[in-house]
């Protein structure tokens, strides 16, 4: 299987579970790694054969920033989701970073896999 990568995509939403969190925006960081088979794509240098980078990054630009998110997780995996059925992807693994969470930390996050490889 190949993969598509989109590295640290950044992102202003609304994610927190502390009262302050939820009254303000803040940045996430997404790296994704979208499971395809490639050779059609590189047969035809057609971007319809290929999975469309910047049509993935703006539908989950849309989707981090238009939602009401408490945990990185519950993101991650409504990310995992959208990629799967939008797009008709069928391995991803989503990072999901959030910067400056933790003191003494560059970011905290998680890192899921859906799908079969």
């Amino acid at each position: 299987m190949d993969k598509v990568l989109i590295e640290a995509l950044k992102v202003e939403a609304s994610i927190g579970i502390f009262e302050w969190e939820q009254r303000i925006r803040q940045q996430v960081v997404f790296d994704l790694e979208l499971g395809t088979d490639g050779r059609r794509a590189a047969e035809s240098d057609r971007i319809e054969d290929a999975v469309d980078y910047k049509a993935v990054s703006k539908r989950i630009v849309q989707l981090a920033g238009e939602g009401r998110w408490g945990l990185v997780e519950k993101l991650a995996e409504a990310t995992a989701a959208c990629l799967r059925e939008e797009f008709g992807i069928p391995w991803v693994r989503v990072t999901v970073r959030k910067p400056g969470a933790v003191t003494g930390a560059s970011a905290v996050g998680i890192c899921i896999e859906r799908g079969h490889e």
